[in-house]
């Protein structure tokens, strides 16, 4: 449909980042079947510092102490509004353990990939994802089969049942979209931030329109969240300034200090002479100036 004009790159690459991809979305989706759902939101949480350590020891990425801190509020808000009950076993806390590894390295790949090879979000995502589904296709149904004594195949697929699945594909593709586009603009600390937002949007939809229950905990902790949100997005838009405003001085000098027009240009112009055996200096972009 030429939305987007493919851009092939590292083959080896590519295929490592689906399979990892594909690996991450199946390890979060048995986290959530084997845990309870407080202890899920808890694997959620700790991917942000999870994703922050991996930066700093493998890419020297530095976080200020302001945005540490407003992170640090925001996983509080999360906290206290999502985490309710922690039932721990030995399976789903490995599965939970795997599932943050492999959704923190995925994310970082997305960032990085995007940078180096030059490629948008888009083409990245269409290079990946036959990898990805392929590695859902082959692993997920039988190891499903394995953890839980169910046939996937064997479920009874109504045309109610194929209508929410292809609802939910078509919903996924979007999601997917956004993901890649969000993380390879920003950062993956910025994409876990937004992810956290969401969450407190589930909440706040869930009791005005589904009229869920509601309590005072989950309100604190939404604002808590909010506010951590908040100061996350100023912190990184004043650094964000200091950076730039820091850059530009530093292209001013160097363009003063390299000459637009050569000496020998300017005697042209001022009538000097040069002479025939010496070569006419100008920029490689100017045709005014040309030996015969």
């Amino acid at each position: 449909m030429k939305f987007f004009e493919h851009k092939p790159f590292d083959s080896r690459t590519v295929m490592g980042f689906g399979v990892l991809n594909g690996i991450s979305i199946g390890l979060l989706n048995l986290s959530l079947g084997f845990n309870s759902v407080g202890f899920y939101q808890m694997t959620k949480l700790a991917i942000i510092p999870c994703t922050v350590i991996l930066e700093t020891l493998f890419f020297r990425k530095k976080f200020s102490r302001s945005i540490q801190m407003s992170l640090s509020v925001l996983l509080l808000g999360v906290g206290v509004a999502t985490v309710t009950d922690l039932q721990l076993n030995a399976v789903g806390s490995i599965l939970s353990l795997l599932a943050i590894i492999t959704t923190c390295i995925a994310q970082i790949m997305t960032n990085t990939i995007q940078k180096k090879f030059k490629v948008s979000s888009t083409q990245l995502l269409y290079q990946s994802c036959p990898y990805q589904s392929l590695t859902l296709f082959l692993i997920g149904p039988f190891l499903d089969c394995f953890l839980t004594n169910q046939n996937v195949f064997a479920f009874n697929y109504t045309s109610q049942v194929v209508f929410f699945i292809v609802l939910s594909c078509l919903i996924s593709v979007s999601v997917n979209f956004s993901t890649f586009l969000v993380i390879g603009k920003t950062s993956p600390v910025t994409y876990q931030v937004l992810g956290h937002l969401k969450t407190c949007l589930v909440l706040t939809f869930g009791y005005v329109l589904l009229h869920d229950p509601f309590s005072w905990r989950n309100i604190l902790g939404i604002l808590i969240a909010v506010v951590g949100m908040v100061l996350y997005s100023y912190f990184c838009t004043v650094e964000t300034q200091q950076k730039n405003a820091e850059v530009s001085p530093q292209q001013v000098k160097e363009s003063e200090a390299v000459p637009l027009i050569s000496d020998s240009l300017s005697k042209v112009e001022n009538g000097g002479g040069v002479a025939d055996d010496e070569p006419l200096k100008v920029p490689m972009w100017s045709s005014k100036y040309s030996r015969e």
